[in-house]
């Protein structure tokens, strides 16, 4: 097996091609390579040099931060295990792989190995992201109907967020959305990725293109939530989209996005709440959702209240049938005041 210092070298004989990859904002200029930050953001801080003797060592000069490539994909790819840089490195170098070692019995939930703190490697991936207004990530939620999407803070994307196939080991690396799971104190406990086609073209070409990691159990992707304050009337629901869609009529109600049934119905309640909206999909484990969270919910005081969408999910509302339509359906289902606070017109 290839020691980091043998890997660093090899990376460093190819270390415009690494740049390309990794580095995709940049430019070449002369015998370095030129871009903003180790984020892959566009600009001239940060510098690599491409040839002689310092050959794949990089500096930023805005902070001071440097290294070597390995440090780079490290950091560009929000790894925290070396093991996983390693794995990364030999992938780009098509270098042999040492036989793949056993996933994570339990990812959605944040169960890992004592040695890899998931929740420390979920709030790196999500600091590597960068706005979302004008990516690809931003494009394809507008191509859903979500028009806003980039004025939510837990929502960024990253150029090149490292995906790993859980049945054979492959690996890939592909744009994505990256979604902040925080808890009631804002903490990013964990993300949400959604690996999408470079080419616009919808999601990534791979067999599970969304994927958490972290800690959900009681956390979820939080839109439109003031931090630690009381939160008198929400939503929550499952899906990603099917919140943000809600989000694009709703603009004024905090949401959650969950995830999953299973950790919708755990979902801690912020303080200060009297009703909840929930929606969930409808099938069984949907259905469990409702009825579990409307439980838990009458037991501390809180409202729960069904809203349903006309066709099979409130993003298939949105786009087949407009945010208009969509408004007027949402009107029928929320209780008066609530209505007259949050929908428009």
């Amino acid at each position: 097996m290839q020691s980091a210092s043998d890997l660093a070298r090899r990376l460093a004989e190819h270390a415009e091609a690494v740049c390309r990859q990794y580095l995709s904002a940049g430019v070449r200029a002369g015998n370095y390579w030129i871009v903003g930050d180790i984020a892959n953001s566009k600009g001239r801080s940060l510098y690599v040099h491409l040839t002689g003797p310092r050959a794949g060592k990089w500096t930023d000069a805005a902070t001071g931060r440097h290294g070597d490539l390995l440090d780079l994909v490290r950091a560009t790819c929000g790894f925290v295990d070396f093991r996983d840089v390693a794995h990364e490195a030999r992938r780009f170098l098509s270098l042999p792989q040492p036989e793949p070692q056993p996933a994570p019995q339990n990812e959605a939930t944040g169960t890992w190995p004592d040695n890899c703190s998931t929740a420390e490697r979920a709030r790196r991936l999500f600091a590597m992201g960068r706005p979302l207004l004008g990516t690809v990530a931003d494009a394809y939620l507008r191509q859903r109907g979500i028009l806003r999407a980039s004025a939510h803070a837990a929502l960024r994307f990253h150029t090149s967020c490292y995906h790993r196939d859980l049945a054979s080991g492959g690996t890939s690396v592909f744009p994505a959305l990256i979604a902040a799971v925080t808890d009631g104190a804002g903490t990013i406990t964990g993300v949400h990725r959604t690996w999408l086609d470079p080419a616009g073209g919808g999601k990534a070409p791979v067999a599970d293109p969304r994927r958490s990691l972290g800690g959900l159990l009681g956390n979820a992707v939080r839109f439109r939530f003031p931090v630690g304050g009381p939160v008198r009337v929400l939503a929550g629901g499952e899906g990603l989209e099917t919140m943000l869609s809600l989000s694009h009529v709703l603009p004024g109600m905090p949401m959650v996005a969950a995830l999953t049934a299973n950790h919708l119905v755990a979902f801690r309640f912020p303080p200060g709440a009297v009703r909840l909206y929930i929606t969930a999909d409808a099938d069984a484990a949907g259905r469990h959702a409702i009825e579990g969270l409307s439980r838990r919910a009458q037991a501390v005081g809180i409202l729960p209240l069904v809203i349903e969408p006309e066709l099979g999910d409130f993003n298939e509302d949105l786009r087949q049938l407009g945010p208009d339509r969509l408004t007027e359906r949402l009107r029928e289902q929320l209780v008066p005041d609530d209505a007259m606070a949050f929908l428009p017109g």
